[in-house]
């Protein structure tokens, strides 16, 4: 791991590259799989490296943006390497969320902002066994962010009933969360 150019270096090293806010370009990389490497994000959104926790919340942000899912799973990718990572749920949460004019903006546990949309919708999945309400958004790509208990009951109060269903409104868009019981 004292290579600059492999492993979580260059992972961090690809992440700094990031101008300001912005993402790199991991959709436009293809190097070729390297591994894996011990990283588990798990359901409760904690980063963990070879069973420690990853507590410095701007290393957790630097992987996040070099964070891909491919068909094979979730990969943090540079340039040259592809190292695969295991996810126990989804790889973010929503932990906030605001009403912008019409708007829903939701913000991640690793400081990503994403508004309610066509593109980025709010999907809410019942588990067939419990009926507990399993509510996500999209984030990017192919990445969602699970959205946390206290954030979903906010959504649940602000919505509407319309023909049996609960529904908020955001960009032009109306998301179901559910029907009413």
């Amino acid at each position: 791991m004292n290579d600059p150019k492999s492993g979580l270096n260059a992972v961090a090293e690809a992440a700094k590259q990031a101008p300001g806010k912005g993402l790199p370009p991991v959709h436009l990389w293809h190097p070729e799989h390297c591994g894996e490497i011990d990283i588990v994000i798990r359901a409760d959104s904690v980063w963990m490296h070879e069973g420690s926790p990853i507590g410095r919340k701007e290393l957790v942000r630097l992987f996040s943006t070099v964070l891909r899912k491919d068909p094979d799973g979730y990969h943090l990718v540079t340039p040259v390497e592809k190292l695969k990572i295991q996810v126990e749920d989804l790889p973010f949460r929503a932990v906030a969320m605001a009403r912008e004019s019409d708007d829903l903006v939701f913000t991640t546990d690793v400081g990503d902002e994403v508004t309610a949309s066509e593109a980025d919708p709010i999907v809410v999945e019942t588990d067939p066994t419990t009926g507990e309400p399993a509510p996500r958004i999209h984030v990017r790509r192919d990445l969602w962010a699970r959205i946390a208990r206290p954030v979903f009951y906010e959504l649940v109060e602000m919505a509407e009933e319309v023909d049996g269903r609960l529904v908020v409104k955001s960009n032009g868009q109306t998301f179901s969360l559910g029907t009413v019981t």
